[in-house]
């Protein structure tokens, strides 16, 4: 195992600059997810790390050595791909023993690391099958397997659940927490999907147009956004946002409601009378009306009914906002009501910025 320090690191594709001077450090055995939208650097990063793309400059080091110059096959780096490639003419057995072989690895131990990788991941019955043979996620352990037979310093993680159905991601996404857990090597792990970021990570990193947005814990991201755009990435359904003016104590909206801003946890920034600002709402932090004393005269534009709850969908403003209510909560299109707020999570942030003040 190893820690990954990434210093600086730049990519640029001639006059486009794909990753911007960016600085991680990532602790041995800590398992990091990178996460954002197509384009924000993400993949090229870890290929970056992996030796698959040079860097425009900066520094990767993978323990205590600086590998910017090492090819891939010396970094002690395995890579796991979103579309498997595994030789399709070789059995499983084959294809997790055939780095062992390329490398001069004795027979004896190379079994026995294969029959080991193989009982981790649950596929002994499998071994003599061949790729052709496999579901997509059989596969996708197998492509695991091959890496974990090289025991790695550093394993990387390019998307490889996207090829899956949702039913299997699941499955997957817990074969790899747990691998995780049993084998306690360094992982980094990329995915445009932040529930797999959510459930995976030991600390997230959010990127956005080749830079970092926010580092943190799954906990610390979701519950403490730094900017607009990483509440509304965190999150299903994402954050809600609605504009609004400070007026006194209170944060007024264009059609008059009026939420209390002194039980807004306290922050950076001043809220000066007038200011513009966004409230963010996390919309499980809408309550029955019943259950609370702060509350917003609503009209419902649209209900969808879940079974374990109800996403309430109403104009706040100028602004569509979901509240995520009790399954038992009665409501349709077009009724006005009044919905409860929790106004000890209420988020806000500068509208000119998108930063969050509070």
């Amino acid at each position: 195992m190893a820690s990954v320090s990434l210093r600086k690191l730049d990519k640029s594709y001639g006059a486009l600059r794909i990753v911007k001077g960016i600085d991680l450090e990532i602790a041995d055995g800590e398992f990091v997810v990178f996460v954002g939208p197509s384009g924000c650097g993400k993949s090229t990063t870890l290929r970056m790390v992996a030796g698959l793309e040079t860097i425009s400059g900066g520094e990767i080091r993978i323990g205590d050595r600086a590998v910017n110059a090492l090819p891939p096959r010396e970094r002690d780096i395995a890579m796991v791909f979103q579309d498997y490639a595994l030789y399709p003419h070789k059995t499983v057995r084959e294809n997790l023993g055939f780095s062992l072989k390329v490398r001069g690895t004795n027979i004896a131990d190379s079994h026995r690391r294969i029959d080991e990788a193989a009982e981790i991941l649950g596929i002994s019955h499998l071994l003599d099958r061949r790729p052709g043979q496999l579901s997509g996620g059989q596969r996708q352990r197998v492509a695991m397997g091959r890496a974990i037979v090289r025991r790695p310093q550093v394993f990387l993680f390019d998307e490889p659940l996207s090829n899956l159905d949702a039913k299997l991601r699941g499955q997957v996404r817990t074969e790899i927490k747990r691998l995780h857990q049993q084998i306690g090597t360094t992982i980094i792990y990329v995915t445009h999907d932040q529930v797999e970021a959510m459930t995976l990570a030991d600390r997230i990193v959010i990127l956005r147009g080749g830079d970092i947005e926010q580092v943190g814990t799954p906990d610390e991201v979701y519950n403490r956004p730094n900017s607009v755009f990483v509440g509304g990435f965190v999150g299903s359904p994402a954050m809600n946002f609605a504009k609004a003016a400070i007026k006194g104590d209170r944060l007024v909206f264009a059609d008059g409601n009026q939420l209390p801003c002194a039980a807004v946890r306290s922050g950076q920034g001043t809220l000066d009378e007038g200011r513009e600002v966004i409230v963010g709402i996390r919309p499980e932090h809408f309550t029955p009306v019943a259950a609370s004393d702060v509350q917003l005269a609503v009209k419902v534009q649209v209900v969808e009914p879940l079974g374990s709850d109800t996403l309430v969908h109403f104009q706040l403003g100028g602004d569509v906002l979901t509240a995520r209510m009790p399954p038992d909560v009665r409501t349709q299109a077009g009724e006005e009501i009044r919905i409860g707020v929790n106004p000890s999570r209420i988020h806000l942030f500068d509208a000119a910025t998108q930063r969050a003040i509070a």
